[in-house]
């Protein structure tokens, strides 16, 4: 890597460009504060110590380029075209308009785009994406989900074309579309999920990677990441050489395929005196099936890796073992008596036991004096909390020692928030135990706040850094609102989703969650805290404070001193050979012990489960009647989930076979089943566009009746340790009959909050499922008629397939 990107350089670069008005700043504040002590330099914290996370984050956010700058950079080095990802679908459509005014045609080129968006607009008048035509002349385009099947495709074609120079797309266009480019742009090597951001897999990045160079074009294709505030070079160097990871199987058992490799004869009565059932072939043994599933890639990639990873774990533990026993007390002081004369190993051993002694003490006393710190804080937000919520400043330490300053709104102590879901979960949880209840007559409380990264904290007074006068007026905008506390305690309480643990200590521990969209402008009200100063900041510190504090201070010099008198032993060169050949070996275990955990983790997703999973899914279908595990025979239940395809064949089976669904029209059949298949379909709201169709009664009144089924069936698949998901979701089933029932696709998408992509693939399967029950064994043949009707009204231009 370049050592000029590395975070160390660029900050001694901001140093030595600021140094005389840093030193003049500091000057300054040293002579406002004259002789008061300063809690965070009471550990010695230099210029030296770590980068706060708020540090490294400044640094990157003064480096993060322009979109406009960095495609200037591409096009001067001529690298065009370029497949520029961007992990959403809104960055993408945002990234398009920011370009509108930046041409990347020529004349021949535009007059080319111009012809070919008149032709397509002829042919699919209601598939042209109108906010995205401006940027499609200038030669810039989004590719992702949220876009028209046939939009996308128009896309890749101009781009095949070299009439689109830049094609803006969320990761999935690095999957399964022919679509090479001279250029990859990553713009982020990490994205948001529902648990917050998490970091690209090195398979993800190289996977994106590798779209860039054309075959038979490129000599080499050229990617380039992008700088952002939360990563840069060093991060991406430690990506890229993680190595690759390895395969995992994705093989899974479900109910179609269990009923076709077991199932023998179909359950029919042939007339005979004795009326017997005839079983005119028999279906696969378990031990049959069991061969031709263990013959998936998961066995085969288990059967060769699997044994490899295991041998060498089993060497790692070993060799833990092995060095753990090295560095015990008594190892270390059996290695001390053989190597140093008996005087100087009892000198050494004297002195040892004496800083012990005073380590203890030291820690007792460091104790006593965060104990009077925090027991400042309790008085001081109750004082200030008043007609106000004040800014708070949290601070910990991560796994790495890495300090973390986090600027917040206080909204108050759980304990107050009446009928919370925060305080109910808080009092009936064992993690948030407090052990420290009650030391020095002080017992610390939970409390919330909201900060600066739109992320919810619970947390005791220990992590409360300091507590600043000033904060968000607590006053209704309007008569008759709501005060902004109450405000925030609904939106604490709206979301009940998993908090993290950031850090823990005897006095309690600092927990986390993401906030949401309505969080996020009051996140943005709260100051960063290079605009918060000292005159801000309310907290006091007691005179007993300054005396724990002068306490602490003398015992850590008294350890300090002592080390040095340890240091100036006759035997101390002998002995701190012995001590650091300790160190490494701690080192060196704790590398192996970070390499047997990938090793776990490599296991668990290799292991081959698929034959488990088999057998669990054969007892809901034994139970549920479909199929017979014991004679093979298959019932007519069993024959239709055989034959349907979806992700949860035995739930659609049981729906399509259900009686209520014979009284329903063809657009309101389309409507349950679009409600069997919604999963993975949002909601995205944009500015104006809010509006969705609602069904009719009858739709809302055949899914409640399903329902009951759904359960049945839930508590089937619990009971047997089965995960298939069961859909039935009316959310999106007026959408789905609006379109049934004729309504244009202008109509249907006007105001409509959701994309056009998203509704043209809940379309997509609402038509491939009802195309398969009139092909389907054993369905009334009045609903097979209204799902043909109902697929053929469905299958028109922009969502037609013919017309894709």
């Amino acid at each position: 890597m370049n050592q000029k990107l590395s975070l160390n350089y660029l900050q001694l670069h901001a140093t030595e460009r600021n140094s005389y008005k840093d030193d003049s700043i500091k000057r300054r504040k040293s002579r406002r504060r004259g002789g008061d002590i300063n809690i965070n330099n009471v550990d010695g914290i230099t210029m030296e110590a770590p980068l706060s996370k708020n540090n490294m984050n400044a640094i990157r956010r003064s480096q993060v380029p322009q979109v406009i700058d960095t495609l200037h950079q591409i096009e001067a080095r001529d690298m065009l075209p370029a497949i520029w990802f961007i992990f959403s679908r809104r960055g993408c459509d945002a990234a398009v308009q920011y370009l509108e005014g930046c041409n990347l045609l020529d004349s021949c080129e535009m007059s080319e785009v111009e012809l070919a968006l008149k032709r397509f607009g002829i042919q699919y008048p209601d598939a042209v994406r109108e906010s995205a035509v401006k940027g499609l002349r200038r030669g810039v385009a989004a590719h992702h989900a949220g876009c028209l099947p046939l939009w996308k495709s128009f896309i890749e074609q101009l781009f095949g074309r070299g009439l689109v120079k830049v094609v803006f797309a969320t990761e999935t266009l690095a999957a399964g579309i022919n679509m090479p480019a001279r250029t990859a742009v990553i713009a982020a090597l990490s994205k948001r999920s529902s648990s917050g951001r998490i970091q690209l897999t090195s398979n993800e990045l190289l996977q994106m990677a590798g779209r860039s160079g054309r075959r038979g074009i490129d000599k080499r294709g050229n990617v380039v990441l992008v700088q952002t505030a939360y990563e840069g070079a060093e991060e991406c160097c430690k990506l890229l050489f993680s190595g690759v990871e390895p395969l995992v199987s994705q093989f899974t058992a479900s109910y179609g395929m269990v009923l076709n490799l077991l199932a023998g004869a179909k359950l029919t009565s042939h007339s005979s005196e004795s009326g017997e059932v005839k079983i005119s072939r028999a279906g696969r043994t378990l031990e049959e099936a069991r061969k031709l599933v263990e013959r998936s890639f998961g066995n085969y990639v288990g059967s060769n890796v699997m044994l490899a990873a295991k041998e060498e774990l089993s060497k790692i533990d070993k060799e833990i073992e092995i060095l753990t026993s090295e560095i015990t007390d008594d190892a270390i002081d059996r290695k001390a008596r053989s190597t140093l004369s008996n005087a100087a190993y009892k000198e050494i051993a004297d002195l040892q036991e004496e800083l012990r002694t005073e380590k203890r003490l030291r820690t007792e006393l460091r104790k006593k004096m965060e104990l009077k710190r925090i027991s400042a804080v309790k008085p001081l937000l109750e004082e200030l909390e008043n007609g106000q919520l004040p800014f708070i400043c949290l601070q910990y330490k991560d796994s790495e020692g890495v300090l973390h300053s986090i600027p917040a709104v206080y909204l108050g102590k759980v304990d107050s928030l009446n009928g919370s879901k925060v305080k109910d979960r808080i009092l009936g949880d064992d993690s948030f135990a407090i052990s420290g209840v009650g030391a020095e007559g002080f017992e610390p409380s939970y409390h919330a706040a909201l900060g600066s990264d739109n992320s919810w904290y619970l947390f005791t007074e220990q992590w409360i850094r300091t507590v600043y006068r000033t904060g968000l007026p607590n006053v209704a905008l309007t008569e008759g609102d709501a005060l902004p506390r109450e405000l925030m305690v609904t939106l604490l309480d709206k979301d009940d989703m998993q908090w993290d643990k950031l850090s823990d200590s005897g006095f309690g521990g600092l927990w986390y969650r993401e906030g949401s969209l309505e969080t996020w402008s009051w996140s943005l009200n709260v100051p960063v805290l290079n605009s918060l100063s000292d005159k801000d900041e309310a907290l006091y510190m007691s005179q007993e404070f300054h005396d724990a504090v002068e306490c602490y201070k003398a015992q850590r010099t008294k350890v300090a001193r002592l080390k040095k008198k340890i240091a100036r032993t006759e035997g101390f060169r002998e002995y701190k050979k012995i001590i650091d050949m300790t160190k490494f070996t701690e080192e060196k275990i704790k590398r192996l012990k970070t390499r047997s955990k990938r090793l776990i983790n490599r296991i668990e997703q290799i292991e081959p489960s698929g034959w488990k999973e088999f057998l669990k899914v054969s007892h809901v279908i034994h139970e549920s009647r479909a199929l017979d595990v014991n004679t093979n025979i298959i019932f007519p239940l069993g024959e239709t989930a055989a034959a349907v395809r979806g992700e949860n064949e035995l739930w659609l089976a049981m729906v399509l076979r259900s009686k209520i669904l014979l009284g329903l029209k063809p657009a309101q059949l389309a409507a349950v089943c679009a409600g069997l298949v919604s999963e993975g379909i949002k909601v995205r709201p944009w500015k104006n566009n809010t509006y969705i169709f609602e069904p009719s009664t009858t739709v809302t009144d055949v899914i409640d009746l399903l329902d009951d089924q759904r359960n049945s069936i839930l508590n089937l698949q619990e009971k047997h340790g089965v995960q298939i998901p069961c859909c039935l979701d009316s959310q999106f089933s007026g959408m789905v009959e609006a379109w049934a029932s004729g309504l244009t696709w202008k109509e249907i998408m006007m105001d409509c909050a959701m994309d056009e992509g998203d509704l043209a693939r809940l379309l997509r399967r609402t038509i491939d499922l009802l195309a398969q029950i009139p092909k389907l064994p054993d369905i009334d043949p009045q609903l097979q008629k209204n799902a043909l009707a109902a697929s053929s009204v469905m299958d028109r231009p922009p969502i037609s397939e013919l017309a894709g």
